[in-house]
């Protein structure tokens, strides 16, 4: 895990999505332009929540998170995602 240069503010979160799945469980090798964006990742960096709601996931956590949650940010050539706490389903 990087350190990365960005502070969320408030109840969001920066998480770097897990890698898309290269081969099936059966062995079938998945082309670039049919694989799924994974819907589970690390969260890097964490904002001070909100007044009356402290944030339950920190940095190093392993989430779920919705299909179309958060917005897609690039920082050093990396992807990450920034979203709300309330956007993650599970800490797993």
């Amino acid at each position: 895990m990087s350190k990365v240069k960005i502070k969320p503010l408030a109840d969001r979160i920066l998480v770097a999505p897990a890698e898309a799945e290269e081969k099936t469980a059966s062995g079938i090798i998945i082309p670039d332009t049919a694989k799924e964006k994974p819907q589970k990742g690390e969260v890097v960096a964490v904002g001070n929540g909100k007044k009356d709601e402290p944030l339950t996931v920190k940095v190093g956590d392993a989430v779920l998170y919705g299909k179309y949650s958060g917005t897609e940010i690039t920082v050093d050539g990396e992807d990450y995602l920034m979203m709300r706490e309330s956007d993650v389903l599970a800490i797993i």
